[in-house]
């Protein structure tokens, strides 16, 4: 990507937060109570992205879904962390595809400690397929101005050869249609 000097870049200071440093079967253990709890502030990011076109206006909402996430998992590690530990060693090592198939004791020894310890219960299945509207407290965008042409000007000017002209000599191309 070309920058030039009319681009505003943001400052490497505003840009550093906390990095969720964790494997993948740690995130794919705390998914579905990750995505229900930071819902609201991902999908506000999600909809800045979308509206601007330009993640440089959505480093401060990207900054919160960031945060989000530490705050589930540290309130995961306060609450639940054996049963945590338990349930990513099963996903990270029974199947070469991290497939949740093999571990559903676990899965279910984890479950009971989130919804008995933080009160959170893990969302049906199908949950984060289902259609939702999503209500901001940001004004949305500008639109950008509409483009003017002039009123009276033809778009498809006459062409300068209107003259008549000769049957083909030949029979037409289109010699299968009946009339």
């Amino acid at each position: 990507m070309v920058v030039t000097k009319e681009v505003d870049l943001p400052l490497y200071e505003t840009l550093t937060v906390q990095e969720v440093n964790l494997s993948t079967s740690a995130l794919m253990t705390a998914a579905p109570y990750l995505g229900k709890q930071c819902e609201g502030v991902n999908s506000e990011f999600m909809l800045c992205r979308q509206e601007t076109n330009d993640a440089r206006a959505c480093v401060e909402l990207g900054k919160g879904v960031t945060c989000c996430a530490m705050q589930v998992f540290m309130n995961i590690k306060k609450s639940c962390h054996e049963e945590f530990n338990q349930y990513l060693n099963c996903i990270d090592k029974s199947s070469g595809d991290f497939g949740y198939r093999h571990c559903r004791k676990t899965q279910a020894v984890f479950d009971n400690c989130m919804d008995e310890k933080m009160h959170v219960k893990r969302p049906d299945f199908g949950y984060f397929c289902r259609g939702r509207v999503h209500k901001s407290k940001r004004l949305p965008p500008v639109p950008p101005p509409c483009p003017c042409y002039p009123k009276f000007q033809d778009a498809t000017p006459s062409l300068p050869d209107c003259k008549e002209r000769k049957p083909a000599r030949f029979t037409s191309r289109l010699f299968w249609v009946t009339e």
